[in-house]
């Protein structure tokens, strides 16, 4: 799933990225708490990076174990990595929804990872990014703000202006925007529920997200509504939408299956996940749908400009339409009403 850039970023220059401290990671560790607002450096790398004079906490040269308050100003140097020239423009197809002089909407689709990191150093939506504009170079993440998952497909925003990266920025923080996902999972999920649970990485395997009340585990809100379900007699599938609160890593998918619901083909988190035998053909297609059957679908937000509310819907890939059509649900080619 989806997850966004969670810290304020106030740019202090052009040449570099600053990141204002929430109030949750107050009497952490610098290292830990850059790590966790970047989202995707390792701490040892960012270790590094501090270690080498371009991290600055509240204007000095801090150490990384250095403990950090709400509210404390970090400035990090925008300098490229040794093997993280791989952060080049790449041509590639985008499915651009909007465009204007502030922004783009675009529609992600299935394996395409959003930033470079460790085994994705190039072929990424940043790098693509890069292609299609090249002036997003002067941006932190080239103006990415918040991101979804390499096998969810839909909607992203990105900025193409410091002013607009920041505001974007806020309205995350402030949860004005709103991103609805749909979700295919088994089970009959309820009508309507809320998940508050918040996250951490697993221990025991660091592909995975769990829900913890550990000390440094980061708030979660997910709220969703059942659109319909089907019985496939054994088993039952549930057509869901989903709002965010908040935009954790792998949010969705770990909320979900913790209560008993987890999502059609995710690789990763199958627990509760009913054995698929059987002869019915419909089973078949479950068992051999090959990622998480998510996708975000809907996304409304106040242009950073303009301050105009704007709203855009697409349509789940071929792949979970197609999907879904074989199963017995019909709709899900156009836009359903179910939070209002």
């Amino acid at each position: 799933m989806a997850g966004a850039a969670a810290a304020s970023a106030e740019p202090a220059a052009q040449t570099a990225q600053r990141w204002i401290v929430p109030g949750e990671h107050a009497g952490e560790r610098l290292d830990s708490v850059l790590a966790a607002l970047l989202d995707g450096p390792s701490r040892s790398r960012v270790r590094t990076w501090i270690e080498a004079g371009r991290v600055r906490l509240n204007g000095r040269l801090p150490r990384p174990r250095d403990v950090v308050a709400a509210g404390d100003a970090i400035d990090v140097e925008a300098a490229a990595e040794p093997a993280h020239s791989a952060d080049a423009p790449e041509a590639m197809q985008l499915a651009i929804v909007y465009e204007d002089a502030e922004l783009l909407v675009l529609d992600k689709p299935a394996g395409l990872v959003v930033h470079p990191a460790a085994g994705h150093w190039s072929g990424t939506l940043l790098n693509g990014l890069l292609a299609f504009d090249p002036a997003l170079a002067a941006l932190p993440r080239a103006g990415i703000v918040h991101r979804l998952d390499a096998d969810t497909t839909g909607l992203m925003v990105v900025a193409r202006t410091l002013r607009a990266q920041a505001d974007l920025v806020r309205q995350l923080q402030a949860r004005t925007v709103t991103r609805e996902y749909w979700a295919l999972v088994f089970g009959a999920a309820p009508l309507a529920g809320r998940v508050d649970a918040a996250l951490a990485r697993d221990p025991r395997n660091p592909l995975r997200f769990k829900t913890s009340r550990a000390a440094g585990a980061r708030e979660a809100v997910t709220h969703f509504r059942r659109i319909d379900h089907v019985d496939l007699e054994p088993l039952k599938v549930s057509w869901l939408a989903c709002r965010l609160e908040t935009g954790r890593t792998h949010q969705i998918r770990v909320h979900l299956e913790s209560i008993g619901h987890p999502l059609v083909g995710d690789p990763v988190y199958r627990r509760g996940r009913p054995a698929l035998r059987t002869d019915d053909a419909r089973v078949a297609l479950l068992a051999g749908f090959a990622r998480q059957a998510l996708h975000a679908c809907a996304l409304r937000l106040e242009h950073p400009a303009s301050g105009r509310s704007m709203g855009w819907f697409r349509a789940p890939p071929a792949d979970l339409r197609g999907l879904a059509k074989a199963l017995g649900f019909k709709g899900m080619g156009r836009p359903i009403k179910v939070f209002e």
